[in-house]
């Protein structure tokens, strides 16, 4: 029986969380798929053909039950969790979805469910999906730097916030008095508080921006 696309990609995603980024090869998926590498081909002419359709399958899940009910800004929030937690279920989630055009149905899907809420909220056509795009991008900017973090063993990791603490404390004074936040702090806090400031600011000055 032929290897189905879904197929490639439920295995394409296996390997990234195998290998990472850098082990995601089209070599590499063929051998795991025990297939010849035209038959992988013929699905996906390319790697980035590829990673186009495992971000898809990323978003697969996301944006699917967002109440019409709620505040605009508790719809943005709610997506914008959604999408980086789907981003966290894979190693290395975030870089292969991000530096991509992905103009598939879900990934179109939930920017649709961004800058429907964003509309709403306020955003004439050309601000919402600037603004969509604007969230996006610390999205991908945030999981990318919390997935680089959850790299390091804890040694290395203790090690590093050890000295950027004595760092501060001897030549910053104000990176030093935010220290324990920054250093300690729940990366969902984190998120949270970015994207509320950010949902804020876009929509008060949204449409002023635009020209």
């Amino acid at each position: 029986m032929a290897i189905q696309r879904s197929e490639i990609v439920a295995e394409a995603l296996n390997l990234l969380d195998a290998a990472g980024i850098e082990g995601l090869t089209m070599r590499g998926l063929a051998q795991r798929l025990q297939i010849q590498a035209p038959s992988l081909y013929w699905h996906f002419p390319s790697k980035q053909a590829l990673m186009d359709s495992m971000s898809d399958a990323l978003m697969e899940g996301v944006a699917r039950e967002v109440s019409p009910s709620a505040s605009c800004d508790e719809r943005i929030l709610q997506v914008a969790r959604e999408i980086r937690s789907a981003l966290l279920s894979r190693r290395d989630g975030a870089q292969v979805f991000s530096g991509t055009f992905v103009p598939t149905e879900n990934v179109l899907r939930v920017g649709e469910s961004l800058i429907c809420a964003l509309r709403d909220g306020g955003l004439d056509p050309g601000p919402a999906h600037w603004s969509a795009f604007s969230i996006l991008y610390y999205i991908l900017g945030f999981v990318i730097e919390e997935q680089g973090m959850a790299a390091l063993d804890t040694a290395a990791f203790d090690a590093k916030k050890k000295a950027l603490q004595k760092m501060y404390q001897a030549q910053f004074p104000n990176a030093f008095a935010a220290a324990e936040a920054v250093l300690s702090s729940d990366p969902d806090i984190r998120f949270t508080f970015g994207i509320k400031h950010l949902i804020g600011g876009l929509r008060l000055d949204g449409n002023s921006q635009h020209e």
